[in-house]
């Protein structure tokens, strides 16, 4: 009913785009830590917090894409994936940032097979795209490795950054640092 009001009353609210800030959770949420699953080893990174009250409030989405193959090892089931990210979206909320979604690849080529999810292919973010009606042009990704910066551009983000401690070659627009550095 919420779908049809919308669509006679202001057609335009279903078709207009909105942008989204990407981000790569270990390594640019929290502290990289191997196959991390448990609340008691996550730590927020510096900056997380600042960085996505700052782009929410310049009307983005807040999206996070995640490669987990520790789900296909056998580390940690999807429930304990799950269980870890509802209480970092809940310490979001206590900051008042609202994460919109979280997409993450269970799968592991060696164990489970290709997919089309699985950084650097595009998946989660064409699938965010497709889910929130996302400005893909616009939008911007945030990654700590290589695979995240060629995901964003076969979906067609224009704007990544690489965040790492050392500088390194890459395709992204830039190497940050500090996530500070993107607070403008």
């Amino acid at each position: 009913m919420l779908a049809s009001s919308l669509s006679h009353d202001n057609p335009s609210l279903l078709i207009q785009k909105k942008p989204a800030l990407f981000l790569d959770r270990d390594g640019v949420i929290n502290i990289e830590k191997n196959y991390l699953h448990k609340k008691e080893d996550f730590e927020f990174m510096d900056g997380i917090f600042d960085l996505c009250k700052h782009y929410k409030d310049k009307g983005y989405y807040i999206i996070v894409v995640t490669n987990q193959s520790g789900i296909a090892r056998g580390y940690y089931s999807e429930m304990d994936f799950a269980n870890l990210t509802f209480w970092m979206i809940d310490s979001f909320d206590e900051h008042g940032i609202m994460i919109d979604q979280v997409y993450h690849c269970p799968h592991h080529p060696d164990i489970s097979g290709e997919c089309e999810c699985r950084k650097p292919k595009p998946g989660m973010l064409l699938k965010a795209a497709k889910d929130l009606n996302i400005d893909l042009e616009g939008s911007i990704l945030v990654g700590d490795s290589e695979r995240d910066i060629q995901a964003a551009h076969a979906a067609g983000l224009k704007e990544t950054y690489l965040f790492t401690s050392a500088p390194k070659e890459t395709e992204a627009t830039k190497n940050i640092h500090d996530l500070k550095e993107l607070l403008c």
